[in-house]
């Protein structure tokens, strides 16, 4: 997790991280800290205050039947927002004693079904099981019969910050699959036993991975194997640290934003592809792990992309580790889209060490620099946004910037917290795609997620504590500059 991320976590378990971020460190969301006014870098784009929202907001999802927004909180609530005297307002809908996840991480609507995900803890809180289940929800509020999708057997939790469980939920656009994110259980790969209570244990068949099930699924079972997994059909892609979200484009490829470890790997968005393999734990941001190197002897002082104050370097999980897992044979780690800039793109060079700008040396980066916990993936699937922006997409950093820049020594951080335009380029010579990524509104306070609803961006923030008590974040609304002519044809049809 991010060192900013590392202080917070529930319990000592998961974390949401997309973001290197456990859940349970959404970044300062955790600290005492004043709430910040975005803004926006063009003059074309207008930012407003929405609504205040309750505390450990994470998803904030769209009703496709009625066009209502909801939202859901890491522990477990479900709001609908509605209109009240003229005001919008909160109404919970859900409660984890409803549906028995206790770390909610992933929502998503199929027409009028909404589908809730994340892990609970068993074992006396050391270890997981995912759990994802459904609901028909009632235009009256009235509370809603839940079914079971899956439940997962027992697999260890760890006493770290960087068990991420299930999390990002999406709905393939022919709507007959529902597709869902397991996160890594440890950094970069080491072994996380748990005070010893999982011997051995490192990621899983249930971890990693993003998952695809028939949408009407129920009561499945899924146990921690691989093969079985695939027999089922169930294993989509492999080898993802933690694709905090994702999001369909308006061609229907699905693409996931994942964050590397406390290493000074860039953090991936990669194009998902059916069978495909990204790399994890081998490769992070296009750079090898290197702690899969029998002979490696990590060092703060002789590597600089190891920092001494990194949470992971002071709870010794990089060392020197001869049984690390060999890669798989015959199997080719596909890469991450390559940003060419003009933001976003810093790294650190992998001979001498040096924070560099890739709009300076003409380097790609794989995919955004590091620590910068992308989430909050979105794309103009309408095409109603004005020529520039008309069928990209948008993503936020999470993690950077503000009080991050001038705290933390690492020159990675120096920007963030922020919203990014994505334009998105196909190679066909590489078979992937390249992104141009430009910031055009920053000054956010924990951006976790966001809706787009014709030009106007909705985006939610995670909250944080004000004098140690939990306090709401803000629902923010951006108003992009649009297509009058796609916008009056959307609002008729």
């Amino acid at each position: 997790m991010k060192n900013s991320m590392n202080q917070i976590a529930k319990n000592g378990l998961l974390a949401l991280s997309l973001l290197s971020i456990p859940l349970t460190n959404f970044a300062q969301g955790g600290r005492d800290q004043p709430t910040l006014t975005p803004h926006a870098l063009r003059d074309d784009i207008k930012v407003e205050a929405y609504m205040k929202v309750e505390p450990e907001a994470v998803r904030l999802i769209i009703n496709p039947v009625s066009g209502d927004m909801y939202y859901t909180s890491f522990d477990g609530d479900v709001y609908h927002i509605v209109n009240k005297e003229g005001q919008p307002t909160s109404v919970k809908l859900l409660t984890a004693a409803d549906h028995g996840i206790t770390r909610l991480q992933g929502a998503a609507f199929h027409k009028n079904t909404l589908f809730l995900a994340g892990n609970i803890n068993v074992n006396n809180n050391k270890g997981n099981k995912g759990r994802m289940v459904r609901y028909e929800i009632t235009p009256d509020d009235s509370k809603p019969e839940m079914s079971v999708v899956f439940n997962t057997v027992e697999y260890g939790a760890n006493k770290t910050t960087f068990d991420h469980g299930w999390n990002a939920l999406e709905i393939s656009p022919d709507g007959k699959y529902i597709m869902v994110n397991s996160g890594a259980r440890t950094d970069h790969g080491e072994v996380q036993d748990n005070g010893g209570i999982y011997p051995n244990a490192r990621d899983k068949a249930l971890t990693t991975k993003i998952y695809s099930f028939p949408i009407n699924s129920k009561d499945l079972l899924l146990v921690d194997d691989t093969d079985k997994l695939k027999e089922q059909g169930y294993i989509f892609a492999e080898g993802i640290r933690n694709a905090y979200d994702m999001a369909y484009d308006k061609k229907g490829n699905l693409f996931a934003v994942s964050n590397s470890g406390d290493y000074d790997h860039p953090e991936d968005m990669f194009w998902v592809r059916q069978g495909h393999h990204y790399g994890f734990p081998w490769v992070m941001g296009g750079i090898d792990n290197p702690q899969q190197n029998p002979d490696w002897q990590p060092n703060p002082e002789t590597d600089p992309f190891l920092s001494k104050f990194a949470f992971a370097w002071l709870m010794k999980y990089f060392h020197n580790d001869p049984e690390f897992p060999k890669r798989p044979a015959g199997v080719t780690f596909t890469p991450a889209v390559q940003n060419l800039g003009p933001d976003a793109n810093e790294y650190r060079d992998r001979k001498t060490g040096v924070v560099m700008d890739g709009d300076t040396t003409g380097v790609t980066v794989g995919t955004f620099n590091a620590h910068s916990s992308p989430l909050a993936l979105i794309f103009d699937k309408d095409e109603v946004l004005s020529k520039e922006f008309k069928g990209d997409g948008f993503v936020m950093r999470y993690a950077g910037g503000g009080r991050t820049g001038s705290a933390n020594p690492n020159p990675l951080r120096k920007q963030g917290k922020d919203l990014l335009h994505l334009h998105m380029i196909y190679d066909k010579k590489a078979d992937n795609y390249k992104v141009k990524t430009t910031r055009i509104v920053d000054n956010f306070t924990s951006p976790t997620d966001a809706v787009l609803i014709g030009n106007d961006m909705y985006i939610i923030e995670y909250g944080g504590k004000q004098g140690g008590t939990k306090s709401g974040g803000t629902l923010w609304k951006i108003t992009l500059p649009g297509d009058a002519k796609a916008l009056k044809k959307m609002k008729r049809a």
